[in-house]
């Protein structure tokens, strides 16, 4: 505990940066019968019926004082963290010696993993660019990612996966992924930012299905 709170104090250091990660599930909803719009003096209604779409694994990275990244997967094994940290190394810093991370004590989050998804030499490179910190057990309350994916369970509800053909990229082009989440009724994903410029999106792998939401 006393490692954690102590990266926590210390002054932001550009060349190694502090950030906090962490993974969750969310269940997939979609309609059986259209909602019928809001007009004067009606909310919109829904109906309370709906369709199981499966879940996705979300992985939530978020820098305290700069920017939040999530990662939606199909699964949550330990390639898909090895992509993660390749990612983030690579995209979100790559000007940065070392990224010191903050995270939870699950089977996955090892150096491992790694070595497990790349060729030695490439995961040694990576590995070399990342200092874990782990949280001690039953103290999750110190990553403020945690906070992050509390708003999650009214995110699910309101976002549904669609079929690629009918997304688009924040540009405006078809989206190649095989499938995206989208905000329900909109036609492109909601993407904002504060802070700091976000990092860029990661290229996922064959078995991802990927959206970065800035928030």
């Amino acid at each position: 505990m006393e490692d954690v709170l102590d990266l926590y104090a210390e002054p932001y250091d550009p060349e190694r940066p502090v950030v906090c990660f962490d993974e969750t599930s969310t269940q997939l909803l979609a309609d059986i019968r259209e909602p019928l719009p809001a007009k004067p003096g009606r909310p919109r209604r829904e109906d309370y019926e709906y369709r199981r779409e499966g879940t996705r694994n979300l992985f939530l990275t978020c820098e305290p004082k700069g920017w939040r990244h999530v990662a939606i997967t199909q699964q949550r094994t330990m390639q898909d963290f090895a992509h993660q940290m390749q990612w983030l190394v690579d995209d979100a810093y790559p000007d940065a010696p070392v990224v010191r991370l903050v995270l939870d004590n699950l089977n996955t989050h090892r150096m491992a993993s790694l070595y497990e998804t790349f060729p030695a030499a490439q995961a040694r490179r990576i590995a070399k660019r990342l200092e874990f910190h782990h949280m001690p057990k039953h103290g999750s309350w110190l990553n403020p990612v945690l906070s992050l994916s509390k708003g999650w369970p009214r995110l699910s509800s309101a976002y549904w996966l669609v079929p690629a053909s009918r997304a688009a990229t924040p540009t405006g082009t078809p989206c190649t992924k095989t499938s995206v989440l989208m905000k329900r009724n909109a036609t492109l994903p909601e993407q904002r930012s504060t802070g700091a410029s976000p990092p860029r999106t990661p290229e996922p792998n064959s078995a991802v299905s990927i959206l970065t939401l800035h928030l």
